[in-house]
């Protein structure tokens, strides 16, 4: 400070006398002012650098190396970076050009602290502004392809990565490379508000902003949309296939965080200058990214594109320990002497590289195991890791490992190769020695060639040691929030924490009656109407879908507005200020549903326990969340009255299913809640205003009874029969057949007659109550009303309902890892790996379910919404089950009913409520009693396809020491090329393991084999000198144990029970006479039968 002020104490003469200096002077000085431009030669850095050097002399030297370095190479049309610094023909990755943008930036943060400048700071951040608008003018001209995607993101619908630097032009096709990369777009989002918070300007008008607001949309749906991610490769084989990355997940989840509620703008904005993001997608992005992690993919164990997700710029995870657990994974796998490798496996600029060639051959990658190019860039990024989490002992470690790596341009500017790689005559001693051989740089700055992302993060990385800018400066908005200060639930940018969660959820009791108010005013349960919350008004959650379908709309651009999405319970638990309406809106579990679960009171009880339970775990925002409770007269009719007056009761006590409530009018709640004002419902004194309906309340006498009918208990099992047979009737005349269906009183007959009507005449033939399809509409409405659950369920299935909440609960399942099966037991399944639209979900259905018994499409329905929410609630009931196929669970539930009833008729499965359903299967999904038979065991954990724990990695050892392969149910798994595309612990290994024993047609069989994989592996794992010399065929090992069994248990029994497997599997595993003795025997005998491999540690050689 004291020379700043000497100098300025200089130069007041020289001020004195300005007027009468020449106007020579006046342009010199000018000059002197432009210093340093970009038009100024570069002056040699390499140079000895005095000891005290100040502050200017330091930014200088780094803003003489980005000069150097990056900016000379901006491209000054379009403001991007190109990925080669050489030729002409430059391309420029929105990913490495936003990087780019990120050093500018932070050098202008840095160059802030002075306050004569020359001009630097506007020149860096303008540079930077110049490169985040060319980004965004190259997508707003891809308009078209936001918009499909937002409706159907496919990868041909998609955003372009990749421009030429010079137009902003598309440079690939979708069939030449792989765009669709939501990591790209999700930090152009993260970025974009970190800058504009630094206060530059950046977005210009509403055109922009309802761009923006319409890639928050596309975003929104990272959770479900497989991409190429950062490598731009997909899956590891590169073989054109896309999938679901962690790190795309992650960028994706921040940058949403980041834009929630984020004013474009910046301090000049206005209202609708904001930014909306849908708070559950958001948290269904938070839970796909805890449940991948710490994978990065099916096919990537670990990567190193998790770094920048985890650390800086993302900050994507709150969770210490899942952060410990992938990060420590990530270094323990990846790194080197010269970086970090990419992904094992990777082989990206090898010597083995076949680079003529797009794709890989099929086990192609196992090439390139342990001569993987190592990345200096991550060595970087663990020192700005170390920088935001104080930790001085790993900054220093990166820098000692990175310093000796740099190279130096002839002005002596350092230069970050991209990669160091192993030559070619190198890799078969590096393959044989790892680490053994020495790597050379791809590219050393001095043949003009830079890798501006690792250029660029350098920079950042030497600012943060140096400390010439904070942590703070280069992330405004906070994304880092060390673990000492745990984050608090107000903040706005991260929904999520590790703090204990004792939240209170505020709830609002609505009668749709005032008569029903009364009468539940009797029982001491105090609620409102509709109309006793005016001025406030109730909706449906699809009403306040209508008002988001105005957000974001721009006809110039060809944008609609929100795509047609459910608001989920977060979303319904705040209250919403609409074109001058305070409106608070009931969850979807209340609206009037046309699938028959609706039926079911205790359904909706559970479903009210489960959105409280989740409202619970997953509310993050500042304020109280209210739920409001929509009680319909049709809820207290029937017998199930009592378990919802304890329900109501329970919520005036203040607990309900473990949660704290408070329930109260809601007028009285509204100060605690969070208000979301909806202000882009701006309508002009010309436009129509929409229409919104709001919940009336039934105009009924006030004073009238309502018709509880509580002694009327469910239908009995008598009545749920049809009283004719559907084969005696299937070839009969379509008069006899009408003639039948007009005299019959049973409902059940009826539906089972009009089934053989559709079919044979179609749903518009004609019959006494109008047409086939209204005749079927009409009978699922009356056995809804009697609670006929068969009827229902036939009629639901000839009228072919489907419920909306299917395609999500699908969803759910595959963000915890699995896979879903669709169709009946014993017969084709349908594997849905990815999550797909409702209708193509309901074609499955139809189609797969509807061969065998038409029940079993909407019982397969009802099955998906149960396992939905238990894994959500409950994901330790589905462990060891990879693939959940909703067909062979059905099974084990009838199976259960079966042991349940003894000697005694089963339960009919299709005759009980879905809450009995849903208790049923969480009975079986309970670890089995210890009083049940193994037969009973083997049974129901085959058919759950349950797999004790480290069973696919078993496989995999035993797969190394079986070079000719595995075989069971004419499935075969190959050794090659199996393990040499995949890696022990990946994902795809263990789907492919499953898919292996998928043909196994008996859940007990399926039981013995996993039992038999496990006891292959503990032999091989016993006696290394062993391996098999042929094919192992399981059926026959299993055969073989199995007729050795029969040789210990003879009976004089006819030899028709000859092939009767029942008493093996009714035999316990362990023990001198249990299944793994005679499985074991039949293994050695399998074994040697083969030569042994020599062994030089064995004991008993003699020379």
């Amino acid at each position: 400070m004291a020379a700043a002020a000497a100098a300025a104490a200089a130069a007041a003469p020289a001020a004195a006398h300005m007027v009468d200096v020449s106007w020579k002077m006046l342009e010199l000085r000018a000059r002197s002012k432009r210093s340093g431009s970009i038009y100024e030669p570069l002056k040699s850095i390499n140079l000895p650098k005095p000891e005290g050097e100040s502050l200017w002399d330091k930014l200088d030297c780094y803003y003489r190396i980005v000069k150097s370095t990056l900016l000379l190479h901006q491209s000054p049309t379009t403001g991007l970076f190109p990925t080669k610094t050489y030729g002409d023909n430059r391309k420029a990755k929105v990913h490495d050009s936003l990087y780019c943008a990120a050093c500018a930036w932070a050098l202008a943060l840095a160059y802030r602290r002075i306050d004569d400048d020359k001009g630097r700071t506007h020149e860096l951040e303008h540079s930077a502004i110049k490169c985040m608008r060319g980004i965004l003018y190259c997508y707003m001209r891809q308009a078209d392809k936001v918009q499909q995607f937002k409706q159907d993101p496919k990868p041909s619908e998609c955003l372009h990565s990749v421009f030429s630097a010079h137009t902003g032009d598309e440079v690939f096709s979708h069939k030449e490379y792989g765009h669709l990369q939501i990591n790209a777009v999700s930090l152009f989002l993260l970025y974009l508000v970190e800058m504009i918070s630094s206060g530059l300007q950046i977005i210009y008008n509403t055109d922009e902003v309802s761009f923006i607001q319409n890639l928050v949309f596309c975003v929104e749906r990272a959770y479900r949309v497989p991409d190429f991610g950062v490598w731009e490769r997909g899956s590891k084989y590169n073989n054109g296939s896309p999938e679901l990355h962690s790190s795309s997940v992650g960028v994706a989840k921040a940058a949403l965080e980041a834009i929630n509620g984020f004013n474009l703008f910046g301090n000049q904005g206005c209202s609708w200058s904001v930014i909306f993001v849908d708070f559950d997608a958001h948290n269904r992005n938070r839970q796909t990214l805890c449940s991948l992690l710490p994978r990065e993919s099916r096919s990537h164990n670990t990567d190193a594109a998790l770094l920048p997700c985890l650390s800086y710029p993302a900050f994507a995870l709150d969770d210490e320990v899942l952060f410990s657990q992938t990060l420590d994974k990530v270094i323990r796998k990846l790194k080197g002497k010269y970086g970090f490798k990419r992904f094992l496996r990777d082989g990206y600029r090898t010597a083995l590289e076949d680079k003529t060639r797009r794709y890989y051959k099929p086990a192609e990658i196992k090439l390139f195991d342990g001569i993987e190019c190592e990345f200096p860039l991550f060595f970087i990024f663990m020192i700005i890791d170390g920088v935001f989490r104080g930790n001085l002992a790993q900054v220093k470690e990166y820098q000692d490992l990175l310093d000796p790596l740099l190279q130096h341009t002839s002005e002596g500017c350092p230069v970050v190769p991209k990669y160091y790689y192993v030559p070619a005559d190198f890799v078969e001693l590096e393959k044989k020695n790892p680490g053994s051989q020495k790597r050379f740089p791809s590219n050393n700055g001095r043949d003009g060639k830079f890798f501006l992302w690792g250029q660029a993060v350098y920079i950042i990385a030497k600012l943060l040691a140096d400390k010439l800018v904070s942590p703070k400066d280069i992330d405004p908005i906070g994304r880092y929030v060390p673990p000492q200060d745990q984050r608090n639930v107000s903040m706005r940018f991260s929904n999520q924490g590790p703090l204990e969660n004792d939240l209170v959820v505020h709830v609002a009791l609505i009668a749709e009656s005032q008569r029903l108010q009364v009468f539940l005013n009797t029982y001491g349960i105090q609620t409102q109407t509709p109309q006793q919350v005016e001025p406030i008004q109730i909706w449906a959650q699809k009403e306040l879908v209508k008002a988001y379908f105005h957000l974001g709309v721009n006809d110039k651009l060809g944008l609609s507005g929100r795509p047609d999405r459910p608001i989920g319970c977060l979303g319904t638990s705040k209250i919403y200020r609409i074109l001058g309406k305070t409106v608070v809106c009931y969850s979807i579990i209340f609206d009037l549903s046309d699938f028959y679960m609706s039926q079911d009171v205790m359904m909706l009880i559970d479903d009210i326990k489960n959105a409280l339970q989740f409202i619970k775990q997953y509310w993050k925002m500042h304020g109280r969340p209210l739920f409001v409770v929509l009680i319909r007269e049709d809820n207290i009719r029937g017998s199930r009255f009592n378990p919802i007056l304890d329900m109501l009761a329970a919520f005036r006590k203040g607990i309900v299913g473990g949660v704290k409530v408070h329930v109260d009018r809601v007028q009285t709640l509204i100060s605690g809640a969070v208000v979301e004002q909806l202000d882009f419902l701006r309508i002009t004194e010309t436009e129509e205003a929409p229409v919104f309906k709001s919940l009336e309340e039934l105009d009924l006498p006030k004073h009238s009874k309502v018709k509880r009918q509580s002694s009327t208990p469910n239908a009995s099992e008598l009545e749920q029969q049809p009283d004719v047979n559907i084969n005696d009737w299937k070839n009969k005349s379509t008069y006899e057949i009408l003639q039948k269906l007009n005299d019959c009183n049973c409902l059940a007959s009826q539906a089972l007659l009009s089934s053989i009507l559709l079919k044979r005449e179609g749903p518009n033939f004609i019959t006494k109550e109008g047409t086939v399809a209204e005749h079927i509409e009409r009978i699922y409405r009356r056995a809804g009303s009697k609670k006929l659950w068969l009827v229902l369920r036939y009629s639901a299935a000839f009228a072919q309902k489907f419920s909306s909440s299917i395609a999500p609960h699908i969803t759910t399942l595959l963000v915890h890892g699995k896979q879903v099966t669709l169709g009946a037991f014993g017969q084709e399944e349908e594997v849905i790996s990815n999550p797909l639209s409702p209708g193509v979900i309901k074609n499955i259905i139809y189609e797969k379910c509807h061969l065998q018994d038409e029940r079993e499409a909407v019982v397969q329905q009802e099955l998906v919404i149960h396992v939905g929410w238990i894994i959500s609630n409950s994901p330790e009931l589905f462990s060891g089950m990879l693939k959940i196929r909703i067909g062979w669970i059905i099974h084990a539930m009838k199976y259960e009913l079966k042991i349940r009833a003894g000697d005694m008729p089963a339960k009919d499965l299709y005759q009980m409520s879905p809450s009995e359903v849903k208790q049923l299967l969480l009975d079986i999904l309970q670890p089995q009693q210890q009083g049940r038979s193994w037969l009973n065991r083997r049974q129901i954990d085959g058919s759950l396809n349950r797999t004790p724990a480290g069973f696919y990695d078993r496989v995999w050892q035993i797969l190394e020491r079986t070079p000719n392969g595995l075989i069971v149910a004419g499935k075969f798994l190959p050794q090659q090329p199996t393990l040499s595309d995949m890696t022990m612990y990946e994902m795809n290994f263990s789907l492919l393991v499953e898919d292996m024993l998928q043909n196994i047609d008996q859940p007990e069989y399926r039981q013995i084999i996993v039992e038999l994989l496990m006891v292959i592996s503990v032999i091989l794992e016993r006696n290394p000198e062993l391996e098999f010399q042929d094919k192992v065929d399981l059926d026959k090992v299993v055969q073989e144990a199995f007729h050795d069994f029969q040789k210990d248990h003879s009976s004089p029994k006819g030899a028709e029970k000859q092939d009767d497997m029942t008493a093996f599997y009714n035999t316990q595993p362990t023990g001198k006479k249990g299944t793994c003795s005679y499985l074991s025997k039949a293994v050695i005998t399998l074994l040697l039968e083969g030569e042994m491999k020599p062994n030089n540690d064995d004991p008993c050689t003699i020379s």
